[in-house]
């Protein structure tokens, strides 16, 4: 307890030194590293309907060439056969095509639909490939397809709703079809890293005035605190704030239905190989697109070149101390709410001190962090 104690001493003295700042007049200039949200979770329709974000989608060198080098590679599953692509900008189709598909029908609804039909005419397929507008939790498909395409993967793997529709579109597929991706591997590892702590801390520095505009604004700290501790972290880090070994939870899309994702727990049990604090769990995942000829891997892992999806960070409310070859056991558990999103409850325990930590997070509204300092003007 006495450590504890110091430690929270420690972390009142750097959030006081962060609040002093170097002051401009009657401003502020808190210094804070962010990344603007690419995805706008409440809508998730409209968002990929949106070309600008299509064209992030296309230009991540590493999700685009792993889906056409996992078709190409595996053209004998697509040669002459009935494929059906979800959602996206309909780019999968013609990967299909090159690979030898007869047909291949692009599900889409709404703007993107429109936008689908345009390339498809314009690159001469409209013999091969056919649109079919339809909303994406009720749709048809014409006939049973011999291969399900589709992206149904966001933030945490599993931050995108895409991917219930995708488990629901298995019912056009034939007996002993495939789906690409064929299923995903959710990585979590135990990490230390005081700086995002302190500084994720100091994002409510703000709530503690005293005179905003002759108002105290001081009773809403700790709220404020508690919410940005509940905003999992999008960015990217050095794998050497890795404190173990990560754990892998394994989701087969062919084999899931929609109901098993209302709930994903996940037991873990880290071997710790360095002493000090841990902050909280670290989170990426990678896909595997199983064909009959290979089977192809995409990864966001940090060891890994830099994704859309970055990969994500979730804090504790406050930090477990541990000594290298200690245990921290807890559990994971991703719940499904009626925000088309989940709420992530974390609990661990360092085994051998007894201590215990942990976090409910809201997957729906997370922080975008990375590497580029903007300015946060505070009134005083």
């Amino acid at each position: 307890m006495t450590d504890l104690k110091t430690f929270q001493q420690h972390l009142r003295k750097q959030v006081d030194k962060t609040i002093k700042g170097d002051r401009k007049g009657d401003k502020e200039i808190l210094p804070r590293r962010h990344l603007r949200a690419e995805t706008s979770p409440s809508n998730c329709y409209q968002f990929h309907s949106c070309l600008s974000q299509q064209q992030s989608l296309l230009q991540d060198h590493s999700r685009t060439a792993t889906y056409h080098k996992a078709i190409l590679l595996n053209d004998v599953d697509f040669r002459d056969k009935v494929v059906l692509d979800v959602g996206g900008s309909g780019m999968l189709c013609f990967f299909a095509v090159q690979a030898g598909a007869a047909k291949v029908y692009s599900l889409q609804s709404g703007p993107m639909a429109k936008h689908t039909q345009s390339l498809v005419q314009s690159n001469g397929q409209s013999g091969q490939i056919l649109v079919l507008n339809q909303d994406l939790d009720s749709a048809v498909c014409p006939e049973e397809v011999d291969v399900l395409l589709t992206e149904p993967t966001g933030h945490l793997l599993l931050s995108d709703p895409h991917v219930q529709t995708v488990l629901r579109a298995k019912k056009c597929l034939k007996p002993g079809g495939l789906i690409f991706p064929t299923w995903a591997d959710l990585h979590l590892a135990p990490f230390s890293d005081e700086q995002l702590y302190f500084e994720n801390y100091a994002r409510a520095a703000f709530w503690q005035q005293r005179n905003f505009c002759g108002i105290n604004l001081s009773s809403l700290h700790n709220s404020a605190v508690d919410e940005f501790f509940r905003q999992p972290i999008v960015d990217t880090f050095e794998v050497q704030i890795l404190m173990s070994r990560s754990v892998k939870h394994r989701i087969n899309f062919k084999e899931a239905a929609p109901e098993d994702l209302q709930r994903v727990e996940i037991p873990f049990t880290f071997t710790l190989q360095q002493s000090g604090l841990v902050h909280g769990l670290a989170f990426w995942f990678d896909l595997a697109f199983q064909g009959s000829k290979a089977t192809v891997w995409m990864s966001t892992a940090p060891t890994e070149p830099l994704t859309r999806w970055y990969q994500v960070r979730c804090l504790f409310q406050t930090p477990l101390f541990s000594k290298m070859g200690q245990t921290l056991t807890g559990r994971v558990i991703l719940a499904a709410n009626d925000r088309q999103s989940y709420d992530i409850h974390i609990t661990g325990t360092i085994d051998q001190s007894g201590f215990t930590s942990g976090n409910v997070l809201d997957l729906k509204n997370p922080f975008f962090r990375q590497n580029q300092c903007v300015y946060v003007c505070v009134w005083v």
